[in-house]
């Protein structure tokens, strides 16, 4: 289970909703519309950036067996399992 993806869709899906909202209020759209579109276009690239984010950091380790990875028999992992 990658459980530093969880902890990062925190700060991530922050970053990526709030820039997308600023974008859009910075182009002038002030219509409740286009702010929850990208709002909902955030929320929507917010698990895989984080997901991402964590891969990396986990092949950056030197301390860190990347191999397992592959290994994952389910999409959605046992939570009593060691991390992936």
């Amino acid at each position: 289970m990658d459980r530093l993806s969880i902890y990062l869709t925190l700060a991530v899906g922050a970053m990526i909703t709030g820039g997308c909202v600023i974008a859009v209020l910075s182009l002038g759209w002030y219509s409740w519309t286009a702010i929850s579109s990208a709002a909902a276009i955030g929320m929507l690239f917010t698990w895989p950036a984080s997901y991402a984010i964590s891969r990396r950091i986990k092949r950056q380790d030197p301390h860190w067996d990347d191999s397992k990875a592959d290994h994952v028999d389910h999409v959605i992992p046992d939570p009593s399992k060691p991390e992936v």
